[in-house]
């Protein structure tokens, strides 16, 4: 069965890029307070999820190129977020210092607080459904 949809595919498509903007937005602006971005935040909690990642997998899990997390991965090391550490060969791993990892911990509070604002218009079932279809999207 089709059904006819009241908005096109561009429309759609453009309403999930708003309300991904929307969440920066009020992600960045609750951050503020820890001292870091959401993209800061994002690298600080790929860090703890997967301590042992390359700069380059890291990169990946950021939508970063190489070169930008890098720069950040050493703004961050300034700031006594990570540290750097040696790894298997030449290669340098990064890991998150004892403040990294209490901004990572409060920064997720911040993020869960934000998005639950954003989808309490949603009952627990729309939600779930919203989820599975995202899912179903992105295996594609």
């Amino acid at each position: 069965m089709i059904v006819a949809m009241t908005r096109s595919l561009g429309e759609i498509g453009l309403s999930v890029k708003r309300l991904q903007m929307r969440h920066h937005r009020a992600i960045d602006a609750e951050l503020a307070p820890l001292g870091v971005s959401l993209v800061q935040w994002d690298a600080l909690r790929h860090l703890a999820r997967k301590p042992e990642a390359s700069l380059h997998d890291l990169a990946q899990l950021t939508f970063q190129t190489d070169q930008s997390f890098g720069s950040l991965a050493a703004r961050m090391v300034e700031r006594g977020l990570i540290e750097r550490v040696d790894g298997p060969g030449r290669a340098v791993r990064h890991r998150l210092t004892a403040k990294g990892n209490e901004v990572q911990r409060a920064g997720e509070a911040v993020v869960e607080r934000v998005l639950a604002g954003s989808f309490v218009a949603l009952s627990a079932d729309e939600l779930a459904r919203f989820d599975r279809l995202l899912v179903k999207l992105l295996s594609g």
